[in-house]
């Protein structure tokens, strides 16, 4: 886990916030069995073109493996 110092750093509440949303993010991908920046990569490339709400939770770690993330090319 991110030491409480580091939070000092964030610059501002805003960073603070962001930092914390990713943050989640990485964890929830790694809790789910995913490795973190293949499922970034994916999300990044596919969150634009989700225009529904189902589409955004298709996104969600626990709706995804690994496989699918290699199967598109998400890990160069």
């Amino acid at each position: 886990m991110v030491g409480r110092k580091n939070w000092l750093f964030a610059g501002s509440p805003k960073g603070a916030e962001t930092s914390a949303l990713l943050y989640s993010l990485i964890e929830t991908a790694k809790a789910n069995g995913l490795e973190p920046w293949a499922y970034l990569n994916h999300l990044f490339e596919h969150l634009p073109g989700a225009k529904s709400p189902e589409a955004v939770a298709a996104l969600l770690p626990h709706n995804l493996k690994m496989d699918d993330l290699k199967r598109e090319g998400s890990i160069r």
